[in-house]
């Protein structure tokens, strides 16, 4: 299989979300894109071991997409080998009354990684310039000071959210986490297959939902909002990627390279010596444990 260039999926600030493609399959066969997942997940299980280890460094994995988009098995499969206690999954729904008694920030700041961890935000942060974006009246659920009126969210209320995510991220690189941003990139016409799959087998009838086919009418709505997003917040310390989605095996492989890659780079993160005292006399110990008797 050939080397995936992971800097094709990276947003610069320069992308037109119609003109990126949504499937991909490296010419190669189900079964060997499974085949490679396999092998980088298992790197990636390793990696976190060593940065629990570590201690200094948590990992945050953001994942947008519209519905039907595959993050739930996307979060199954590529961290299908980690410790279970090494990574924990944020579904965020709609904000709770407690948490609206809070700015839009601080249910996703309380639930960022532990140092040594992953955390995954599965719907992230930028809901708050998606989906608010495209229904303003949530905004007024908020409570925010001098808006009282949806004719009160303009520009440059969406500019100051977008800088407001911005130094959450760079505030949050700076002491340690590690981001990743994801957006799968669906067409519109496999989101239609993989509703009506939904409908069709009856396993599946539990995640439809009317609603869906509510947001669906306003399919290019939410494009603008994801491109602008994209554009205004991919930066060098929290660079989003469009990942075609389409073809489920390709996107999680993706995916994971990513990540594999970036983390490689890590060169500072590695297993802590022993303290020379305990290396030195680790033979002592050893013929203290062979010594016990059962």
């Amino acid at each position: 299989m050939k080397e995936i260039n992971t800097e094709d999926y990276r947003v610069t600030g320069k992308e037109k979300l119609s003109e990126i493609d949504t499937y991909e399959d490296f010419n190669e066969s189900e079964k060997k894109l499974k085949k490679e997942l396999k092998n980088i997940r298992k790197d990636l299980g390793d990696f976190q071991d060593t940065l629990y280890a570590h201690g200094k460094y948590g990992v945050l994995v953001c994942l947008q997409g519209m519905d039907t988009a595959g993050k739930d098995s996307l979060i199954r499969e590529v961290f299908k080998d980690f410790n279970v206690r090494g990574v924990v999954v944020h579904s965020f729904k709609v904000p709770s009354t407690k948490e609206k008694k809070h700015d839009y920030l601080w249910r996703h700041y309380v639930a960022l990684p532990e140092r040594g961890k992953f955390s995954v935000f599965n719907r992230t942060h930028y809901e708050n310039v998606l989906v608010t974006k495209v229904h303003p009246e949530y905004i007024l659920g908020e409570n925010i000071p001098k808006i009282d009126s949806v004719e009160d969210i303009d520009d440059e209320f969406w500019e100051k959210r977008y800088n407001q995510i911005n130094d959450f991220e760079k505030h949050i690189s700076d002491n340690g986490t590690i981001i990743f941003k994801f957006f799968l990139h669906l067409s519109k016409e496999e989101q239609r297959q993989r509703l009506l799959r939904r409908i069709e087998l009856k396993q599946k009838n539990w995640k439809f939902s009317p609603g869906d086919l509510e947001e669906r009418k306003l399919w290019d709505k939410y494009r603008a909002c994801y491109e602008e997003a994209l554009i205004k917040t991919s930066k060098e310390h929290a660079p989003w990627f469009v990942i075609p989605a389409d073809n489920k095996s390709a996107a999680r492989l993706i995916v994971a390279s990513i990540m594999m890659e970036a983390l490689k780079k890590y060169k500072d993160i590695e297993e802590p010596e022993l303290d020379d005292e305990i290396k030195a006399n680790l033979e002592t110990f050893k013929q203290e444990l062979e010594k016990e008797t059962t």
